[in-house]
């Protein structure tokens, strides 16, 4: 089940990669982040059909039916842990619980593990994440184990049929960062630069959603909008740059370059083997979700996206972020293990460490996000403003 686009994207492309034989059936559960009708077609992209959205009292009457010897709980981390300790409690038989982070989780954060530390399989994706989360984990104890996949959406150029030419440019945004307005018109200001530069180029601004679709973070600035008061203040060309959705393969198949602040679809890019650019204008930093790509041989400034100059990612770099061999990656290994400990009787459930008293105001309030539909929750103005509050504590 996933909660947002990036958590059903991920969760859809790992099911698609598990061994032939198992029986999968995906759901979205119903918060105010649900993402729209369009946003879950191009997530799912490929699958038979479209999933679901369900409450949470129908994912609930779900499990009951469907008996899943493993339930994957792809969702942001205080809906993952209302629904493994409230609402899909007490299944029986107790399926395994398997979580994990859509993206690039470095640094390993403490939040994370808290929120996750009711399931018995943490999915990460790069030897250097596993090594961070493990500590992460030593240090606070509760939780299950930490399994290393390879992102999977990660599609080779060979993977990737190209129909059209080679001649675009494709800005990925990223919703938190960076935070600042006039950071954000300066990347359009650069993007409009090399547009203006190089005609011959198709430049694409890669929206995670439009101005009217919600994602798994809010984005108070949105390019679109930015775009279209520079277009009226006369600072660029209406028409200068072009704004799209949809698959992110499906851009990069026609990418002579690939431009980012900080974005998984960076490693999209490389797995394309497109020429990339990561922004290091606005600082290279956990705050900047961006610390990952030191030492990577990616990172490159504004005047570099105006004058067309992209780079090649470190081979070393690559080999300890994301791109290790496949031979590697063990969490099928261990989530079929703890299937044999769970059908004989043997699994000894993860211990949250968020079950204590001192944690249950702030679990009904995230239970709100799961039981109470988006708009009754919009309606609400105390509650409206207590949710905002502790949602800004959660990050």
């Amino acid at each position: 089940m996933a909660d947002s686009d990036s958590y059903l994207k991920w969760a859809a492309c790992l099911l698609r990669d598990l061994p032939s034989g198992c029986e999968t059936e995906l759901a979205v559960i119903r918060t105010p982040i649900t993402p729209s009708p369009a946003q879950i077609h191009a997530a799912v992209d490929g699958s038979a059909a479209d999933p679901s959205v369900l409450s949470a009292r129908a994912l609930r009457r779900a499990a009951e039916r469907f008996r899943p010897d493993v339930i994957l709980v792809a969702c942001t981390g205080p809906v993952v842990d209302v629904l493994v300790a409230e609402v899909l409690a007490g299944l029986q038989p107790r399926p395994v619980f398997v979580s994990g982070l859509p993206g690039i989780s470095i640094p390993a954060t403490e939040k994370a593990w808290l929120f996750r530390s009711g399931c018995e399989l943490f999915v990460l994706h790069s030897g250097r994440e596993v090594e961070e989360f493990s500590a992460v984990a030593r240090e606070l104890g509760g939780g299950g184990t930490v399994g290393l996949a390879r992102l999977p959406f990660l599609r080779t150029g060979a993977e990737v049929p190209v129909t059209g030419p080679r001649n675009r440019v494709v800005f990925a945004t990223q919703a938190k960062v960076p935070k600042r307005r006039e950071e954000r018109e300066r990347i359009l200001l650069a993007l409009a630069a090399l547009a203006e530069r190089r005609p011959d180029l198709d430049v694409v601004v890669k929206l995670r959603a439009l101005d009217t679709e919600r994602q798994t973070h809010n984005e108070r600035y949105h390019y679109q909008r930015l775009w279209q008061s520079l277009a009226e203040s006369g600072q660029v060309r209406p028409d200068g740059v072009r704004f799209a959705v949809g698959p992110m393969h499906e851009h990069l198949a026609h990418a002579v370059g690939f431009v980012t602040v900080s974005s998984t679809a960076a490693l999209e890019a490389i797995a394309q083997s497109v020429p990339l650019l990561v922004l290091s204008d606005f600082g290279v930093g956990a705050e900047m979700i961006n610390l990952v790509f030191e030492g990577s041989g990616l990172l490159g400034t504004l005047d570099d996206l105006a004058g067309g100059r992209f780079r090649t990612p470190d081979v070393a770099w690559c080999q300890a972020n994301y791109f290790h061999p496949g031979g590697e990656s063990d969490w099928v290994s261990q989530m079929v293990s703890l299937v044999g400990q769970a059908r004989s009787g043997r699994l000894v459930p993860a211990k949250s460490l968020l079950d204590g008293s001192q944690f249950a105001a702030a679990r009904r309030r995230a239970r709100l996000r799961v039981e109470v539909p988006p708009n009754v929750l919009r309606v609400g103005y105390r509650a409206k403003r207590r949710m905002r509050r502790y949602l800004k504590v959660l990050g």
